[in-house]
């Protein structure tokens, strides 16, 4: 459980950083997807948005995880 703890903790801080620079720069309401006009609601760009954000910032913490194992718990017999 702490592993999780210190994966989306700070992932969830950075996707709101991230959240908050990315739609003070671009209108919810100007984004195009697939060449096509986002037709969703201002509140649900900024939501999916967020948890778009929250995944990517979650991956990385989880490879960086992934990456900071010993070769003593890879070898490990389980």
């Amino acid at each position: 459980m702490l592993k999780w703890i210190q994966v989306l903790w700070p992932s969830f801080l950075v996707a709101g950083i991230a959240e908050i620079v990315f739609f003070t720069l671009i209108d919810p309401q100007e984004l195009y997807l697939l060449g096509e006009p986002v037709r969703l609601s201002e509140t649900a760009t900024y939501s999916i948005g967020f948890f778009g954000f929250w995944v990517a910032c979650a991956a990385s913490s989880l490879s960086t995880l992934f990456f900071q194992r010993t070769a003593k718990d890879i070898n490990a017999p389980q």
